[in-house]
């Protein structure tokens, strides 16, 4: 396949991970510091590990954009929970600056690369990275009170992740991904088993249930 053949060869054509990170930048001056120990929709997170989660995700991802595999790259996120640094309000927007950044690089797009000590194809990890940006991203705007929407191509790249294969089986690359930590769900992980919704409603609240989670969820639920 030469170069005009390969749609991940235009640049124009490639997943855009910037407005998932705009989102969830503009969450952030809402989070005050009294709302850090509440609870999310991963229940073994309270906001404060969701937020440590965000920048070792963005971290992760920028360094598997860039093909920078060391050990931002190699550690599963359920090795531990993650830690807010003190200085998270100064460095988490600029990770997410910097991950959106990275993914526009056709090259992040191609060759093999590695997240959460992950080894998977570039293309894969871009839409993980996507998907993990805009479903976290909705765990935050939940977790504190937030309206949240995302664009109908971010929401069916996600769709196309987390749908489970046609014989049942969920064959997408969150099985043992980076994504892969535990959230006291039946099927572990902080992406768990597929939530029933109605086939008519909004292509949201099907992704968000594809993760795992109820659309309807509150702090309490």
């Amino acid at each position: 396949m030469d170069a005009q053949e390969n749609p991940l060869s235009d640049a124009a054509a490639l997943p855009d991970l910037e407005p998932a990170t705009r989102r969830i930048a503009a969450l952030l001056g809402q989070v005050d510091d009294s709302r850090l120990d509440d609870p999310t929709p991963c229940p073994d997170y309270a906001v404060r590990e969701l937020l440590g989660h965000l920048t070792g995700l963005a971290t992760a991802f920028r360094d598997a954009a860039h093909k920078d595999l060391g050990a931002s790259t190699a550690v599963s996120p359920d090795a531990a929970l993650p830690v807010l640094d003190d200085d998270w309000r100064e460095v988490l927007p600029r990770r997410l600056e910097e991950v959106a950044a990275a993914w526009r690089s056709p090259d992040a797009w191609t060759g093999m690369t590695r997240a959460g000590g992950v080894e998977l194809p570039g293309e894969v990890a871009g839409a993980v990275a996507l998907n993990e940006l805009v479903v976290h991203g909705w765990d935050l705007a939940r977790s504190t009170g937030q309206p949240y929407t995302a664009g109908e191509a971010e929401l069916r790249s996600c769709e196309a992740l987390l749908a489970p294969a046609e014989d049942g089986s969920n064959d997408s690359p969150e099985d043992g991904s980076p994504e892969n930590g535990s959230d006291g769900s039946d099927g572990g992980g902080l992406f768990g088993p597929p939530v029933p919704v109605p086939g008519d409603a909004p292509l949201l609240d099907r992704v968000i249930a594809l993760s795992g989670r109820r659309p309807d969820w509150q702090p309490g639920s």
